[in-house]
């Protein structure tokens, strides 16, 4: 059963899969709610603070390097998109903004795009993780009830 948890984990921290890939596979293996829901919450965040930090620094080093520079450019143009999408939807409310961003479960919306986006427009720290973090949170509901099948009921019952 550790092996089951240590592999969501680890599905959690891998980029564009994140939570959303971790939870359903926890699920699937028999694994318990919420320890499952809380061990992808911390294998999504545990990636955080280094790509909050580092990442864009690191991206803007490489993009001009000769085998790594498309992917670098792609990866810094893709958190610069998110990012001007959400300064010019949210103005003021740039904190909900990116919590939403990151809390709905659609391919590219995820802990590692908004951190990236958040770093790439400058906010500050500790505001930006905790937006990831209330985002990551409730992508996690999203997932764990859609992986319930308790969506796919309600909107058979609403019809």
């Amino acid at each position: 059963m550790l092996t089951k948890y240590l592999i969501a984990f680890l599905i959690s921290m891998v980029p564009l899969i994140e939570l959303r890939g971790a939870i359903p596979y926890a699920l699937a293996m028999g694994l318990p709610v919420m320890p499952s829901y809380a061990v992808c919450i911390i294998g999504n965040m545990l990636p955080m603070p280094f790509i909050f930090l580092f990442a864009r620094r690191i991206l803007e080093w490489g993009k001009d390097k000769k085998y790594i520079g498309r992917f670098f450019t792609f990866c810094l143009e893709k958190g610069h998109k998110g990012g001007e999408k959400l300064k010019a939807k949210a103005g003021r409310g740039l904190f909900w903004a990116l919590l939403f961003f990151v809390g709905i479960p659609l391919p590219g919306t995820g802990a590692w795009t908004g951190t990236l986006a958040a770093s790439i427009l400058d906010m500050d720290f500790k505001s930006s993780v905790l937006a990831v973090l209330l985002g990551v949170v409730l992508a996690g509901i999203i997932m764990g009830l859609a992986s319930a099948g308790v969506l796919g009921g309600l909107s058979t019952l609403l019809g």
